[in-house]
């Protein structure tokens, strides 16, 4: 059974997260969604209770939108609270070893943006450095990034056009996951 840790402040709202959820939820998978927004709208992690739960699951996917080059405001606050001392690192911190971590993100404007003579200046792989580096020192297994652009309709993207880049989004997650599930029955 996969985790998702789904960390969209206006979900209810989303085009491209909710239909890649949406998706998955339709697979035949034994998945376990956690909603973070809406389980903590008070930003109070419960920590023992997600820590618990990450200690439930090989593989945890991170699902939310890039918000300013990074996550939204409330997933790095749980990093910070539930990647604590002795749980994720540390001299006994290696509750978390081996197991998966999956970025798996929606990224508004164009991929031609992204890249240095696009306005944004960078790949998106160099804005995801602290995600692997998180997952390296708490001797994670760190997945390279499943992410598609074109998802906001402030940037002109139709509504249509963005679920039918969120199905295709949903489905390489989905052979993903597949394929981990299945390494983790045949380790070579």
């Amino acid at each position: 059974m996969a985790l998702i840790i789904l960390a969209h402040p206006a979900y209810e709202t989303s085009v491209a997260n909710k239909t890649v959820i949406e998706e998955l939820l339709k697979s035949n998978l034994d998945l376990e969604i956690r909603n973070i927004h809406e389980m903590y709208p008070d930003y109070k992690i419960d920590v023992k209770a997600e820590q618990e739960t990450l200690l439930r699951h090989q593989t945890i996917i991170f699902q939310y939108p890039f918000y300013w080059y990074n996550m939204p405001a409330i997933l790095k606050h749980w990093f910070d609270l539930v990647f604590e001392y002795q749980f994720a690192y540390g001299s006994d911190g290696d509750k978390l070893k081996g197991k998966n971590f999956v970025p798996s993100f929606t990224v508004g404007s164009s991929e031609s943006s992204y890249n240095v003579l696009g306005f944004q200046h960078f790949r998106i792989y160099e804005f995801c450095k602290n995600l692997e580096q998180t997952a390296l020192f708490s001797q994670m297994n760190y997945i390279d990034p499943i992410y598609f652009h074109g998802t906001s309709l402030a940037a002109g993207y139709s509504a249509e056009e963005i679920r039918k880049y969120a199905k295709r989004h949903a489905e390489k997650l989905l052979y993903r996951l597949l394929e981990l599930e299945n390494r983790n029955k045949n380790p070579l």
